[in-house]
């Protein structure tokens, strides 16, 4: 087992432009995870991906810039919202995931100049009991991870803000030329039912090609009814 490269400690898997990254083993569920250590510029990243509180963690992610570590729904919510009995929560929740109290004293004892509690539903009515269960052991910086959300890091000040990003965006133009349709091509095999029930509306699309036609220097013919 030890040959395996999950269960290699500390382990170099990327070094180049000064950058490091090691893995270090993680407990989820099978053998098998890993958690990743990122060394730039003399600042330091660590990201768990999901996992238990391990020994591996508690000792090279110890003074990180970042740590960014899962923090599962609470028990309770757990309960609460997804139907779990009191001891499923407190399997899964705590067990199989690190819980949010669990987190507090991860990041307590490792000290990171900045905690990212990642790996739940951030919402209005979840983050209050993640960060009162958080809070137990833990009184560091502290943010809970939400989607967008940017960390500029530099040896002297640690920013958190929201990226500004517009969903509403039209997808990426074609990277290989289109040509144009070809009308007598038949494309979609309709039933004379359904061909018998189409409104053609000739003297809209003739205005419509026309403008087309004398924009972009085109030649499109409205196709007809067959």
């Amino acid at each position: 087992m030890l040959d395996t490269p999950y269960a290699a400690i500390n382990n170099v898997i990327y070094e180049e432009n000064g950058v490091t990254i090691r893995t270090i083993p993680a407990i989820h569920i099978f053998d098998g995870p890993v958690s990743f250590i990122l060394d730039w510029n003399g600042l330091r990243f660590a990201y768990s991906s999901d996992t238990f509180p391990n020994k591996w963690w508690m000792e090279y992610a110890v003074d990180a810039d970042i740590s960014i570590h899962e923090a599962f729904i609470t028990p309770q919510a757990l309960v609460e919202k997804q139907g779990f009995t009191p001891e499923a929560a407190l399997n899964v929740g705590t067990q199989i995931h690190t819980s949010p109290a669990q987190f507090g004293k991860v990041m307590a004892e490792t000290n990171p100049r900045l905690a990212v509690a990642y790996h739940f539903f951030n919402d209005f009515d979840t983050a209050p009991d993640v960060l009162r269960d958080i809070r137990r052991s833990y009184d560091g910086a502290l943010a809970l991870a939400t989607d967008y959300m940017v960390f500029n890091i530099t040896e002297d000040d640690i920013r958190v803000r929201m990226a500004a990003v517009d969903e509403d965006i039209w997808p990426q133009a074609s990277t290989i030329p289109l040509v144009p349709p070809d009308p007598a091509l038949v494309r979609t095999e309709f039933s004379q039912m359904m061909l018998d029930g189409r409104v053609v509306h000739y003297d809209v699309l003739e205005e419509i090609y026309a403008e087309i036609n004398a924009m972009f220097g085109s030649n499109a013919q409205v196709p007809r009814q067959q």
